[in-house]
């Protein structure tokens, strides 16, 4: 399947380091931005954090790695992994294919809810990437 056309969900808020959280019930998913998954190409491995770790709010709690390179993941808010998606797993290129979608990557119960306010909308991640 190809990669995914290009797309900024409204109702995400983003991370300048190309990472979003959606909140789903009273936890958040977390992935990487349409930007990030076409920057890096074809990801052909995910290393993800094990449930139950504590990630920290802007810094990484994994990697990606594609045909290209090995790039961190950034965590846009901190809290505890309550899941790892196993799909990208077993089918890394999902995260090309549906970044927003099966191409999620962790859930996350948050310790600081508020960490979300200082995340971009879809608007100002827009503003952000033109500026790059």
């Amino acid at each position: 399947m190809p990669a995914a056309d290009e797309s900024y969900p409204a109702d995400l808020r983003y991370h300048p380091e190309h990472d979003w959280v959606r909140a789903d019930g009273d936890e958040h998913v977390f992935g990487i931005t349409w930007y990030a998954q076409d920057a890096l190409g074809e990801v052909v491995y995910y290393d993800p954090p094990k449930v139950g770790d504590t990630i920290t709010k802007d810094s990484s709690y994994g990697e990606l790695e594609s045909v290209k390179a090995v790039s961190d993941i950034f965590a846009p808010a901190s809290g505890e992994v309550t899941a790892v998606n196993p799909a990208v797993n077993d089918r890394p290129e999902v995260v090309n294919e549906d970044p927003y979608g099966a191409g999620w990557l962790v859930r996350v119960k948050l310790s600081d809810p508020s960490e979300l306010d200082s995340l971009m909308d879809e608007p100002a991640y827009r503003a952000y990437l033109a500026g790059l």
